[in-house]
């Protein structure tokens, strides 16, 4: 995919914080704190797609639905940039952007409403926001977008069980675009769908950018996906960034062993190959009681004393190239072409 050139802002993410409570007692009060998203710091350009990566658990969706105070954040501040005015994103602004940001689910199967039609699904945005003057205008709305996404007119009446989960989601990328949105959110949009079906909709997504001037900000778990579509890419673990950087420069040159070790995990279509996987030991540690100093220092074959004791920042160790380790500038780390050299393939 080509790099997006624009580097106007979209989006500022500045300290996001989203702490769940640990209820217990007689009386039901909070003794601790699951800190699901840990002082995330983001910047998202307008028209580029910044994927956002990370094992299960690592606060990657929890950052998406703060974003869009879905989930309402417990620290930060969010910034939308809406037509050269920054807009400060809290549960006063939030249903003035509601056009501006949308979101897509990771579950086709219970993101839509079963017991409605497809055109009320895609149509529902749209009367919530008086976005058209009449239903006509709305529903002659919806007709454009099932034929953008791959479907037809005669889709429009006939409810979510009638269609494959590929189209289910299809139908979701309409709901999203009923409203005209700059930015959106793609939660795993793939992830429950088949490998072929995958293929389709990131291509959908990718067309739907350029036809709408879409920016996303892509969420996933699938780093082949994730170097297909993106542009940038930062890597979240136990709720913090760990590593930012453009998609090919962080596929080539990790700074941070954890994204080494992600990309030792990408599985290589030779079964011939002699792949040396890098296993991380451990277990990953609860956010209810993450480790001191930097939180990967447990699992990291790398770390010293001053990973134990010091919290690594974020900070810009090469031109876009941001990383939170205290080693970053002196370890020669394997991006996925050496990995794959090692392989054989």
């Amino acid at each position: 995919m080509e790099k997006a050139e624009n580097n106007e802002l979209l989006l500022k993410v500045e300290g996001l914080k989203k702490y769940f409570p640990i209820m217990g007692g007689v009386i039901r009060k909070p003794v601790g704190w699951v800190k699901a998203v840990d002082d995330v710091n983001l910047e998202v350009r307008k028209g580029e797609t910044l994927g956002l990566v990370g094992e299960s658990g690592c606060g990657k969706t929890t950052t998406g639905r703060c974003i869009l105070h879905l989930i309402q954040p417990t620290a930060g501040k969010i910034q939308f940039n809406r037509d050269g005015q920054w807009i400060d994103v809290n549960s006063k602004s939030i249903n003035g952007l509601r056009k501006d940001m949308q979101i897509i689910f990771q579950d086709p199967y219970s993101s839509l409403n079963p017991r409605m039609r497809v055109k009320d699904i895609i149509a529902e945005p749209m009367e919530a926001q008086k976005v058209g003057r009449n239903r006509k205008e709305r529903y002659e709305r919806v007709e454009e977008l099932l034929k953008a996404v791959g479907l037809s007119a005669q889709h429009m009446n006939r409810y979510p069980h009638e269609f494959s989960g590929g189209q289910r989601q299809r139908i979701g990328i309409a709901r999203a675009l009923s409203v005209n949105p700059k930015l959106v959110i793609c939660d795993e949009p793939v992830s429950a769908l088949d490998v072929s079906v995958q293929a389709q909709v990131i291509n959908l997504l990718e067309d739907l950018q350029d036809q709408f001037d879409l920016t996303y900000l892509f969420i996933a778990h699938d780093l082949s996906v994730v170097q297909h579509i993106s542009d940038r890419v930062a890597v979240m673990y136990l709720g913090k960034v760990v590593e930012l950087a453009e998609v090919d420069e962080l596929f080539e040159n990790p700074k941070h062993p954890y994204t080494e070790a992600l990309f030792s995990a990408i599985p290589v279509p030779d079964p011939d190959a002699q792949f040396k996987q890098i296993i991380l030991e451990g277990d990953v540690p609860s956010p209810s009681n993450p480790p001191s100093g930097c939180y990967f220092h447990p699992r990291c074959r790398y770390a010293k004393d001053v990973c134990k004791q010091e919290t690594p920042e974020l900070i810009e160790v090469e031109d876009g190239h941001k990383v939170a380790c205290h080693r970053a500038k002196e370890l020669d780390l394997l991006g996925l072409s050496r990995l794959s050299e090692q392989t054989g393939a």
